[in-house]
């Protein structure tokens, strides 16, 4: 079973690589605005889970800047998704906003609040 995970995760990363969207191309100062909105973010992940790769192309779509923390190994990122967020489940996008965190599980739902909250409200 350990070889069929590990073969899928190749196989899910190889069409991931082949067939990588291209980002919105936008003037310098909108993407900086942008890049500022996306400084508080980050994507707890793991490399070849599909629902993460398929955030990933998203944020790749919108040309969002966000930062990936893989979260399979046992190490902080993992530790920190399991006490602060609750569970060690993926994606998980981090929001910090002011002095609050928020955890937002489910790529759809992630996919929603990046498009809706970020990409499309710049400028």
């Amino acid at each position: 079973m350990k070889f069929v995970r590990w073969l899928l995760g190749r196989i899910i990363l190889f069409f991931d690589f082949i067939t990588t969207p291209r980002g919105v191309k936008r003037d310098a100062q909108l993407q900086a605005e942008i890049d500022a909105k996306t400084q508080n973010l980050s994507l707890y992940q793991f490399k070849a889970c599909p629902f993460c790769v398929k955030v990933r192309r998203a944020m790749k779509r919108n040309s969002l800047n966000i930062e990936l923390r893989d979260a399979k190994a046992e190490g902080i990122h993992r530790e920190t998704l399991a006490a602060e967020g609750g569970k060690v489940k993926v994606p998980c996008l981090r929001i910090e906003q002011d002095d609050k965190v928020t955890w937002l599980y489910e790529s759809n739902d992630i996919i929603a609040f990046l498009e809706n909250e970020v990409a499309n409200k710049a400028a």
